[in-house]
């Protein structure tokens, strides 16, 4: 169930039995070469879509935009300021929680996002402590790519050359999800190098197509399709834990 696709008395009547809602957050940056610019936003979109659709469980809209500073020096890299993005997670919460929402599950695709995610709940958490009261709502985060059973499916496909950055297993997601956006581009070196940066400039310099460790020119939709249904499964396992309630489609059947 998509939230952007549901009307205001279905998402009345989901609460009354689910008190849970899953929010994909990601980025909108370079992914080398052949990598969209959307891939972390569209891995955990598809994964949670998939998810909702087998579960039932709400999905929510796509926070798309994340701590990108690095990639600006690629064209199309976008990225908010961390007390931006605080201060936008906040808002999100703060809306779903007014209409009974209690556990709000964020399933991050970029790990640039993690830590400024982790204040943002800080700061929602404080709130509460600040005023000597119980908070009733519990947040979570989750890398996609840190789910049971998703890393092993991911070095069993790409025992080589997964790589840190434009990974070919995060390019086989969005491949999965996008089929007419397949790009067919001659990378060279075939694996790229590994290393440190600092800035967006020196991240540039020392990465010149943007990838790091990474050959995803291995990526098909058919091993993203593997990728998406170990990730899917394990979700909705997590899901119906931190919810506290069993799949609502099963359920219903």
């Amino acid at each position: 169930m998509l939230l952007h696709h549901a009307s205001w008395p279905e998402v009345e009547a989901y609460l009354k039995r689910c008190k849970g809602i899953v929010i994909p957050i990601g980025s909108t940056e370079q992914h080398g070469p052949n990598g969209l610019v959307g891939t972390d936003a569209i891995c955990p979109e598809v994964i949670a879509a998939e998810a909702g659709a087998e579960s039932g469980f709400l999905i929510g809209p796509t926070f798309n935009v994340g701590i990108a500073q690095h990639h600006l020096a690629f064209p199309g890299s976008m990225t908010l300021r961390p007390s931006t993005m605080i201060a936008a997670l906040n808002d999100w919460i703060e809306s779903l929680t007014r209409h009974g929402f209690d556990r709000i599950y964020f399933l991050n695709g970029h790990g640039g996002n993690i830590t400024t995610i982790n204040a943002a709940f800080a700061e929602y958490y404080a709130n509460f402590s600040l005023d000597a009261a119980a908070c009733p709502v519990r947040l979570s985060q989750r890398n996609w790519w840190e789910l049971p059973g998703v890393g092993d499916t991911c070095r069993n496909l790409f025992p080589v050359g997964d790589g840190m950055h434009a990974t070919a297993s995060e390019v086989a997601v969005t491949y999965y999800a996008h089929p007419q956006a397949v790009k067919t581009v001659e990378m060279s070196p075939k694996i790229a190098p590994t290393g440190s940066f600092t800035d967006a400039a020196d991240y540039r310099r020392t990465f010149p197509d943007g990838r790091i460790g990474s050959d995803p020119s291995q990526a098909t939709a058919e091993k993203g399709a593997e990728i998406v249904a170990v990730s899917k499964g394990a979700l909705i396992a997590e899901l119906t834990a931190f919810f506290g309630v069993q799949p609502l489609a099963r359920a219903a059947e």
